[in-house]
Protein backbone atom coordinates (compact mmCIF):
# COMPACT_ATOMS: atom_id res chain seq x y z
CA UNK A 1 0.00 0.00 0.00
CA UNK A 2 1.41 3.35 -1.17
CA UNK A 3 2.09 6.22 2.20
CA UNK A 4 -0.28 8.92 1.13
CA UNK A 5 2.97 11.02 2.02
CA UNK A 6 5.54 9.47 -0.10
CA UNK A 7 2.78 10.01 -2.84
CA UNK A 8 2.85 13.81 -1.86
CA UNK A 9 6.97 13.81 -2.23
CA UNK A 10 6.95 13.10 -5.09
CA UNK A 11 4.36 14.89 -7.00
CA UNK A 12 5.90 17.90 -5.67
CA UNK A 13 9.59 17.11 -6.97
CA UNK A 14 7.80 16.37 -10.40
CA UNK A 15 9.75 18.76 -12.86
CA UNK A 16 7.73 20.90 -14.75
CA UNK A 17 9.99 22.95 -16.86
CA UNK A 18 13.78 22.91 -17.98
CA UNK A 19 16.46 22.94 -15.23
CA UNK A 20 18.91 25.59 -14.97
CA UNK A 21 21.96 23.12 -14.94
CA UNK A 22 20.70 21.61 -18.70
CA UNK A 23 19.92 25.00 -19.72
CA UNK A 24 23.43 25.90 -19.26
CA UNK A 25 24.66 24.07 -21.60
CA UNK A 26 22.73 26.03 -24.71
CA UNK A 27 23.87 29.37 -22.49
CA UNK A 28 27.24 31.79 -22.87
CA UNK A 29 28.61 32.53 -19.40
CA UNK A 30 30.10 36.23 -19.10
CA UNK A 31 33.51 36.38 -18.11
CA UNK A 32 35.29 38.99 -16.21
CA UNK A 33 38.88 39.13 -17.64
CA UNK A 34 41.43 37.64 -15.07
CA UNK A 35 41.64 39.49 -12.23
CA UNK A 36 45.48 40.20 -9.32
CA UNK A 37 44.98 40.64 -6.00
CA UNK A 38 48.84 42.34 -6.37
CA UNK A 39 47.62 45.36 -8.15
CA UNK A 40 48.13 48.60 -6.22
CA UNK A 41 47.67 52.09 -6.49
CA UNK A 42 51.60 52.59 -7.14
CA UNK A 43 50.76 56.10 -6.24
CA UNK A 44 54.82 56.72 -6.61
CA UNK A 45 54.85 55.66 -9.95
CA UNK A 46 51.96 58.01 -10.71
CA UNK A 47 53.37 60.99 -9.12
CA UNK A 48 56.61 61.03 -9.89
CA UNK A 49 57.83 63.15 -12.78
CA UNK A 50 59.46 60.98 -15.10
CA UNK A 51 63.22 62.44 -16.85
CA UNK A 52 64.71 60.69 -19.91
CA UNK A 53 68.37 59.44 -19.23
CA UNK A 54 69.04 58.61 -23.18
CA UNK A 55 72.54 57.51 -22.61
CA UNK A 56 71.47 54.72 -19.65
CA UNK A 57 73.01 57.05 -17.20
CA UNK A 58 71.81 59.95 -15.32
CA UNK A 59 74.66 61.99 -13.07
CA UNK A 60 73.60 63.84 -10.78
CA UNK A 61 75.98 66.96 -10.49
CA UNK A 62 76.34 69.44 -7.13
CA UNK A 63 77.79 72.10 -5.37
CA UNK A 64 80.81 70.87 -3.33
CA UNK A 65 80.00 70.17 -0.13
CA UNK A 66 82.06 69.37 2.99
CA UNK A 67 80.03 66.71 4.86
CA UNK A 68 81.70 64.47 5.55
CA UNK A 69 80.65 60.75 7.41
CA UNK A 70 78.06 60.92 10.34
CA UNK A 71 76.75 57.50 8.98
CA UNK A 72 75.33 55.02 11.17
CA UNK A 73 77.43 52.18 12.97
CA UNK A 74 76.71 48.71 12.87
CA UNK A 75 77.21 45.84 15.48
CA UNK A 76 78.29 42.27 16.17
CA UNK A 77 76.66 40.70 19.08
CA UNK A 78 77.63 36.93 20.68
CA UNK A 79 74.93 36.55 23.33
CA UNK A 80 74.67 39.94 25.47
CA UNK A 81 78.01 40.95 24.20
CA UNK A 82 78.08 43.57 21.65
CA UNK A 83 80.82 44.99 19.63
CA UNK A 84 81.08 47.69 17.06
CA UNK A 85 82.69 45.83 13.77
CA UNK A 86 86.00 47.70 13.03
CA UNK A 87 85.46 48.57 9.30
CA UNK A 88 81.82 50.63 10.60
CA UNK A 89 84.32 53.23 12.20
CA UNK A 90 84.48 54.42 9.29
CA UNK A 91 81.14 55.76 9.48
CA UNK A 92 81.98 58.90 12.12
CA UNK A 93 82.77 61.90 10.15
CA UNK A 94 86.43 61.67 11.75
CA UNK A 95 87.19 58.59 10.79
CA UNK A 96 85.17 58.34 6.77
CA UNK A 97 88.08 57.06 4.13
CA UNK A 98 90.87 55.70 6.91
CA UNK A 99 91.65 52.03 5.64
CA UNK A 100 93.85 51.00 8.45
CA UNK A 101 91.94 47.92 9.56
CA UNK A 102 94.60 47.04 12.09
CA UNK A 103 94.10 50.52 13.81
CA UNK A 104 89.99 50.60 13.55
CA UNK A 105 90.60 46.90 15.56
CA UNK A 106 92.48 48.16 17.89
CA UNK A 107 90.16 51.63 18.45
CA UNK A 108 86.90 48.74 18.47
CA UNK A 109 88.39 46.65 21.03
CA UNK A 110 88.86 49.66 22.99
CA UNK A 111 84.68 50.70 23.26
CA UNK A 112 83.53 50.12 26.76
CA UNK A 113 79.27 48.43 26.51
CA UNK A 114 76.69 49.96 28.94
CA UNK A 115 73.78 48.30 29.14
CA UNK A 116 70.63 50.92 30.21
CA UNK A 117 67.36 50.80 31.72
CA UNK A 118 64.58 53.32 30.39
CA UNK A 119 65.66 57.09 32.35
CA UNK A 120 68.65 55.88 32.59
CA UNK A 121 71.71 58.99 31.80
CA UNK A 122 74.40 58.16 29.60
CA UNK A 123 75.80 61.94 29.92
CA UNK A 124 74.66 65.24 31.74
CA UNK A 125 75.04 68.34 30.75
CA UNK A 126 77.94 70.26 32.52
CA UNK A 127 79.85 67.53 32.54
CA UNK A 128 83.53 67.23 30.91
CA UNK A 129 82.71 65.77 27.26
CA UNK A 130 85.37 63.41 26.97
CA UNK A 131 84.06 60.73 25.16
CA UNK A 132 82.02 58.97 22.19
CA UNK A 133 78.82 56.91 22.39
CA UNK A 134 77.57 54.66 19.84
CA UNK A 135 74.32 53.34 20.42
CA UNK A 136 74.01 49.90 19.46
CA UNK A 137 70.03 49.78 20.68
CA UNK A 138 67.60 51.11 21.72
CA UNK A 139 66.71 54.62 21.50
CA UNK A 140 67.65 58.02 23.55
CA UNK A 141 66.83 61.26 23.77
CA UNK A 142 69.48 64.28 23.59
CA UNK A 143 67.82 66.81 26.36
CA UNK A 144 68.86 70.45 26.53
CA UNK A 145 67.66 74.34 27.52
CA UNK A 146 65.88 76.36 25.21
CA UNK A 147 65.97 79.77 24.64
CA UNK A 148 64.40 80.64 27.92
CA UNK A 149 66.01 78.09 29.50
CA UNK A 150 63.25 75.45 29.45
CA UNK A 151 64.50 71.94 29.13
CA UNK A 152 63.06 70.51 25.48
CA UNK A 153 64.34 67.71 23.45
CA UNK A 154 66.61 68.39 21.31
CA UNK A 155 66.81 64.76 19.32
CA UNK A 156 65.75 61.27 19.36
CA UNK A 157 68.54 58.81 18.40
CA UNK A 158 68.40 55.12 17.87
CA UNK A 159 70.06 51.50 16.68
CA UNK A 160 73.43 53.02 14.87
CA UNK A 161 73.47 56.33 15.73
CA UNK A 162 76.23 58.39 17.61
CA UNK A 163 77.61 61.05 19.74
CA UNK A 164 79.59 63.22 20.13
CA UNK A 165 82.77 62.68 17.90
CA UNK A 166 83.74 66.74 18.49
CA UNK A 167 84.77 65.36 22.30
CA UNK A 168 87.43 63.22 21.24
CA UNK A 169 88.86 66.22 19.00
CA UNK A 170 89.04 68.48 21.88
CA UNK A 171 86.49 70.85 20.25
CA UNK A 172 84.04 70.70 22.66
CA UNK A 173 84.80 70.68 26.41
CA UNK A 174 81.74 70.17 28.13
CA UNK A 175 78.08 68.30 27.40
CA UNK A 176 75.77 70.60 25.87
CA UNK A 177 72.90 68.34 27.15
CA UNK A 178 71.59 65.25 28.53
CA UNK A 179 71.29 62.18 26.70
CA UNK A 180 69.20 59.58 28.75
CA UNK A 181 67.70 56.45 27.89
CA UNK A 182 64.19 56.26 26.23
CA UNK A 183 63.79 52.22 26.08
CA UNK A 184 66.44 49.79 27.18
CA UNK A 185 69.21 50.82 25.63
CA UNK A 186 73.01 49.46 25.08
CA UNK A 187 75.16 51.54 24.73
CA UNK A 188 79.53 51.28 23.12
CA UNK A 189 81.76 54.14 24.70
CA UNK A 190 85.13 55.41 24.26
CA UNK A 191 87.36 57.81 26.66
CA UNK A 192 89.13 60.40 24.78
CA UNK A 193 92.17 59.11 26.93
CA UNK A 194 91.66 55.67 25.20
CA UNK A 195 91.51 57.18 21.43
CA UNK A 196 94.81 59.29 21.96
CA UNK A 197 96.69 56.35 23.18
CA UNK A 198 96.25 54.28 20.32
CA UNK A 199 96.38 57.55 18.11
CA UNK A 200 99.94 58.11 19.51
CA UNK A 201 101.03 54.30 18.38
CA UNK A 202 99.59 55.28 14.79
CA UNK A 203 101.24 57.83 12.54
CA UNK A 204 98.84 57.42 9.84
CA UNK A 205 95.94 57.98 12.49
CA UNK A 206 97.27 61.16 13.58
CA UNK A 207 98.13 62.51 9.69
CA UNK A 208 94.03 61.51 8.71
CA UNK A 209 92.64 62.79 12.15
CA UNK A 210 94.85 66.53 11.27
CA UNK A 211 93.33 66.48 7.42
CA UNK A 212 90.27 66.21 8.86
CA UNK A 213 90.37 69.05 11.14
CA UNK A 214 92.19 71.14 8.32
CA UNK A 215 89.21 70.20 6.02
CA UNK A 216 86.17 71.03 8.44
CA UNK A 217 87.66 74.56 9.02
CA UNK A 218 87.25 75.72 5.34
CA UNK A 219 84.56 78.60 4.59
CA UNK A 220 81.09 76.48 4.19
CA UNK A 221 77.17 77.50 4.03
CA UNK A 222 74.67 76.39 6.51
CA UNK A 223 74.02 73.36 4.26
CA UNK A 224 77.49 71.99 4.48
CA UNK A 225 78.42 73.13 0.70
CA UNK A 226 81.73 75.38 -0.28
CA UNK A 227 80.73 79.15 0.53
CA UNK A 228 79.95 81.61 -1.92
CA UNK A 229 81.20 84.99 -0.61
CA UNK A 230 78.98 87.76 -1.66
CA UNK A 231 78.52 91.24 -0.13
CA UNK A 232 75.58 93.09 0.76
CA UNK A 233 74.68 96.25 2.46
CA UNK A 234 78.16 98.06 2.27
CA UNK A 235 78.09 101.51 0.66
CA UNK A 236 80.70 103.55 -0.53
CA UNK A 237 83.61 102.35 -2.66
CA UNK A 238 84.66 99.01 -0.81
CA UNK A 239 86.12 95.98 -2.56
CA UNK A 240 83.74 93.13 -3.57
CA UNK A 241 84.59 90.02 -2.58
CA UNK A 242 86.06 87.12 -5.36
CA UNK A 243 84.48 83.91 -5.72
CA UNK A 244 83.53 80.82 -7.57
CA UNK A 245 80.88 77.88 -7.25
CA UNK A 246 83.13 74.68 -6.78
CA UNK A 247 81.41 71.64 -7.59
CA UNK A 248 81.86 67.81 -6.85
CA UNK A 249 84.94 66.03 -8.38
CA UNK A 250 83.00 62.81 -7.99
CA UNK A 251 79.22 63.19 -8.96
CA UNK A 252 76.90 60.16 -8.08
CA UNK A 253 75.72 58.70 -11.23
CA UNK A 254 72.40 56.89 -11.64
CA UNK A 255 72.27 53.76 -14.06
CA UNK A 256 69.08 52.60 -15.26
CA UNK A 257 67.83 48.95 -13.43
CA UNK A 258 66.17 46.69 -15.34
CA UNK A 259 62.90 44.36 -14.23
CA UNK A 260 62.62 41.64 -16.53
CA UNK A 261 60.74 38.31 -17.25
CA UNK A 262 60.20 35.84 -20.18
CA UNK A 263 56.16 35.27 -20.61
CA UNK A 264 55.60 32.24 -22.47
CA UNK A 265 52.36 30.97 -24.34
CA UNK A 266 52.27 27.42 -26.20
CA UNK A 267 50.98 28.16 -29.65
CA UNK A 268 48.00 25.81 -29.26
CA UNK A 269 46.81 28.15 -26.74
CA UNK A 270 47.27 31.53 -28.74
CA UNK A 271 45.81 30.23 -31.98
CA UNK A 272 42.50 28.55 -30.53
CA UNK A 273 41.25 30.04 -27.58
CA UNK A 274 41.16 33.63 -28.14
CA UNK A 275 37.04 34.43 -27.16
CA UNK A 276 35.90 36.64 -26.05
CA UNK A 277 39.07 37.60 -24.58
CA UNK A 278 42.78 37.47 -26.44
CA UNK A 279 45.00 35.24 -24.36
CA UNK A 280 47.96 36.80 -25.49
CA UNK A 281 46.98 40.53 -24.37
CA UNK A 282 45.71 38.87 -20.74
CA UNK A 283 48.94 37.11 -20.14
CA UNK A 284 51.00 39.82 -21.40
CA UNK A 285 48.42 42.22 -18.81
CA UNK A 286 49.21 40.88 -15.90
CA UNK A 287 52.65 40.15 -16.60
CA UNK A 288 53.29 43.93 -17.21
CA UNK A 289 51.21 44.55 -13.32
CA UNK A 290 53.80 42.28 -11.69
CA UNK A 291 56.97 44.55 -13.17
CA UNK A 292 55.48 47.66 -12.46
CA UNK A 293 54.73 46.53 -8.63
CA UNK A 294 58.46 44.90 -9.05
CA UNK A 295 59.63 48.26 -9.91
CA UNK A 296 57.85 50.31 -7.46
CA UNK A 297 59.26 47.75 -4.84
CA UNK A 298 62.70 48.30 -6.12
CA UNK A 299 62.36 52.04 -6.07
CA UNK A 300 61.98 52.23 -2.73
CA UNK A 301 63.93 49.43 -1.07
CA UNK A 302 66.19 48.79 -3.55
CA UNK A 303 69.91 49.16 -1.38
CA UNK A 304 71.50 51.18 -4.51
CA UNK A 305 69.06 53.29 -5.72
CA UNK A 306 65.60 52.92 -2.97
CA UNK A 307 64.56 55.94 -1.72
CA UNK A 308 64.65 54.50 1.71
CA UNK A 309 68.46 53.78 1.64
CA UNK A 310 69.41 56.91 -0.41
CA UNK A 311 67.52 59.50 2.02
CA UNK A 312 70.62 61.36 3.75
CA UNK A 313 71.29 60.10 7.22
CA UNK A 314 70.78 63.99 8.33
CA UNK A 315 67.21 64.22 6.56
CA UNK A 316 66.14 60.46 9.06
CA UNK A 317 64.31 61.20 11.92
CA UNK A 318 62.55 58.85 14.92
CA UNK A 319 59.70 59.19 16.46
CA UNK A 320 59.12 61.22 19.69
CA UNK A 321 56.56 58.57 21.52
CA UNK A 322 56.24 55.04 19.33
CA UNK A 323 53.62 55.83 17.34
CA UNK A 324 53.62 58.26 14.19
CA UNK A 325 52.26 61.30 15.98
CA UNK A 326 50.89 64.56 14.14
CA UNK A 327 54.49 66.19 15.94
CA UNK A 328 56.37 63.66 13.98
CA UNK A 329 54.82 64.74 10.71
CA UNK A 330 55.43 68.14 11.78
CA UNK A 331 59.06 66.82 12.09
CA UNK A 332 59.19 65.40 8.95
CA UNK A 333 57.49 68.92 7.06
CA UNK A 334 60.45 71.23 9.02
CA UNK A 335 62.80 68.68 6.60
CA UNK A 336 61.54 69.25 3.62
CA UNK A 337 60.33 72.66 4.05
CA UNK A 338 60.54 73.88 0.23
CA UNK A 339 57.44 73.11 -1.36
CA UNK A 340 57.14 69.24 0.29
CA UNK A 341 54.80 67.13 -2.57
CA UNK A 342 53.76 64.52 -0.62
CA UNK A 343 54.22 61.90 2.33
CA UNK A 344 54.40 58.27 1.68
CA UNK A 345 53.24 55.56 3.95
CA UNK A 346 52.43 51.57 4.58
CA UNK A 347 48.04 51.37 4.86
CA UNK A 348 48.75 50.44 8.68
CA UNK A 349 50.92 53.28 9.23
CA UNK A 350 48.22 55.41 8.12
CA UNK A 351 45.93 53.73 10.07
CA UNK A 352 48.18 54.48 13.02
CA UNK A 353 48.16 57.94 12.38
CA UNK A 354 44.42 58.58 12.18
CA UNK A 355 44.73 56.87 16.09
CA UNK A 356 46.97 59.28 17.27
CA UNK A 357 44.77 62.38 15.96
CA UNK A 358 41.55 60.66 17.27
CA UNK A 359 43.51 60.11 20.40
CA UNK A 360 44.17 64.30 20.41
CA UNK A 361 41.00 65.17 19.04
CA UNK A 362 42.22 66.15 15.41
CA UNK A 363 40.48 65.45 12.73
CA UNK A 364 42.85 66.39 9.80
CA UNK A 365 41.26 67.17 6.19
CA UNK A 366 41.06 64.78 3.15
CA UNK A 367 42.34 66.60 -0.05
CA UNK A 368 41.24 65.51 -3.65
CA UNK A 369 44.17 64.12 -5.78
CA UNK A 370 43.41 63.28 -9.65
CA UNK A 371 39.72 62.50 -8.18
CA UNK A 372 40.99 60.58 -5.23
CA UNK A 373 39.77 61.50 -1.63
CA UNK A 374 43.42 61.58 0.00
CA UNK A 375 43.63 61.96 3.90
CA UNK A 376 46.42 65.13 3.78
CA UNK A 377 48.42 66.39 7.18
CA UNK A 378 48.57 70.05 6.94
CA UNK A 379 47.57 70.30 3.32
CA UNK A 380 50.08 67.81 2.11
CA UNK A 381 48.39 64.77 1.25
CA UNK A 382 49.39 61.27 2.74
CA UNK A 383 49.43 58.59 -0.03
CA UNK A 384 49.59 54.77 0.77
CA UNK A 385 52.39 52.15 -0.35
CA UNK A 386 52.01 48.69 0.70
CA UNK A 387 55.84 48.71 -0.66
CA UNK A 388 57.01 50.17 2.14
CA UNK A 389 58.50 47.22 4.44
CA UNK A 390 56.65 46.80 8.08
CA UNK A 391 59.34 44.94 10.55
CA UNK A 392 58.41 41.98 12.74
CA UNK A 393 58.58 44.50 15.43
CA UNK A 394 55.81 46.19 13.82
CA UNK A 395 57.80 49.01 12.89
CA UNK A 396 57.40 50.88 9.82
CA UNK A 397 58.62 54.18 7.67
CA UNK A 398 56.84 57.31 6.21
CA UNK A 399 58.35 59.33 3.24
CA UNK A 400 57.76 62.80 2.18
CA UNK A 401 59.71 63.99 -0.74
CA UNK A 402 59.58 67.18 -2.97
CA UNK A 403 59.34 66.42 -6.93
CA UNK A 404 60.46 67.65 -9.70
CA UNK A 405 63.73 68.59 -11.40
CA UNK A 406 62.80 72.00 -11.30
CA UNK A 407 62.23 72.06 -7.96
CA UNK A 408 65.45 69.97 -7.31
CA UNK A 409 63.51 67.11 -5.81
CA UNK A 410 63.53 63.51 -6.40
CA UNK A 411 62.84 62.35 -9.97
CA UNK A 412 62.08 59.04 -11.89
CA UNK A 413 64.40 57.94 -14.53
CA UNK A 414 63.50 55.89 -17.45
CA UNK A 415 64.07 55.87 -21.14
CA UNK A 416 61.60 56.02 -23.69
CA UNK A 417 61.91 55.06 -27.80
CA UNK A 418 63.71 51.60 -26.69
CA UNK A 419 62.78 49.06 -29.31
CA UNK A 420 59.70 47.34 -29.24
CA UNK A 421 58.64 49.40 -26.93
CA UNK A 422 55.10 48.76 -25.31
CA UNK A 423 54.39 51.23 -22.75
CA UNK A 424 56.98 53.82 -21.94
CA UNK A 425 60.16 52.34 -20.97
CA UNK A 426 59.07 48.81 -21.02
CA UNK A 427 59.26 46.55 -23.78
CA UNK A 428 58.01 43.06 -25.38
CA UNK A 429 60.64 41.51 -27.58
CA UNK A 430 59.42 38.46 -29.42
CA UNK A 431 61.63 36.01 -28.55
CA UNK A 432 60.87 32.52 -31.13
CA UNK A 433 58.83 29.68 -31.09
CA UNK A 434 60.24 26.31 -29.57
CA UNK A 435 60.97 22.80 -30.42
CA UNK A 436 57.52 22.44 -27.90
CA UNK A 437 55.58 25.11 -30.00
CA UNK A 438 56.13 27.28 -26.93
CA UNK A 439 55.73 31.40 -27.72
CA UNK A 440 58.27 33.40 -26.01
CA UNK A 441 58.04 36.95 -25.11
CA UNK A 442 61.20 39.29 -23.26
CA UNK A 443 59.26 41.83 -21.26
CA UNK A 444 61.92 44.77 -19.97
CA UNK A 445 61.48 47.75 -18.01
CA UNK A 446 63.73 50.24 -16.99
CA UNK A 447 64.06 52.44 -14.28
CA UNK A 448 65.45 54.60 -11.75
CA UNK A 449 64.92 56.98 -9.06
CA UNK A 450 67.32 60.09 -8.08
CA UNK A 451 67.26 62.25 -5.16
CA UNK A 452 69.21 65.70 -6.58
CA UNK A 453 69.20 67.34 -3.34
CA UNK A 454 69.22 65.68 0.39
CA UNK A 455 66.71 68.15 1.69
CA UNK A 456 64.51 66.53 -1.21
CA UNK A 457 63.49 63.53 0.69
CA UNK A 458 63.18 63.07 4.48
CA UNK A 459 62.21 59.46 6.09
CA UNK A 460 60.70 58.93 9.46
CA UNK A 461 61.94 55.22 11.00
CA UNK A 462 60.93 53.06 13.38
CA UNK A 463 57.52 54.17 13.48
CA UNK A 464 55.14 51.91 15.97
CA UNK A 465 51.98 51.03 13.94
CA UNK A 466 50.97 48.13 16.74
CA UNK A 467 49.64 49.64 19.32
CA UNK A 468 45.84 50.12 19.73
CA UNK A 469 43.80 53.38 20.33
Amino acid sequence: MTNPTDALEAAQQQQMSLATAAARNLATTTKSPPQMQGITTRWLLKLLPWVQAAGGVYRVNRRLSYAVGDGRVTFTNVGAKVQVIPQELCELPMLRGYDDVEVLSALANRFVQRDLKPGDVIVEAGTPADSICLIARGKVERVGRGKYGDLTVLDVLADGDHFSYQAILETQDFWEFTAKAVTPCTVLTLEQRVFEEVMAQAQGLQQHIEEFKARTKKPQDNAGEAAIEVAAGHKGEQPLPGTFVDYELSPREYELSVAQTVLRIHSRVADLYNQPMNQTEEQLRLTIEALRERQEHEMINNREIGLLHNADLKQRIHTRSGPPTPDDFDELLSLVWKDPGFFLAHPRTIAAFGRECNRRGLYPISTEVNGHKVPAWRGVPIFPCSKIPVSEQHTSSILLMRTGAEKQGVIGLHQTGIPDEYQPGLSVRFMGIDEKAIISYLVSTYYSVAVLVPDALAVLENAEIGRQG
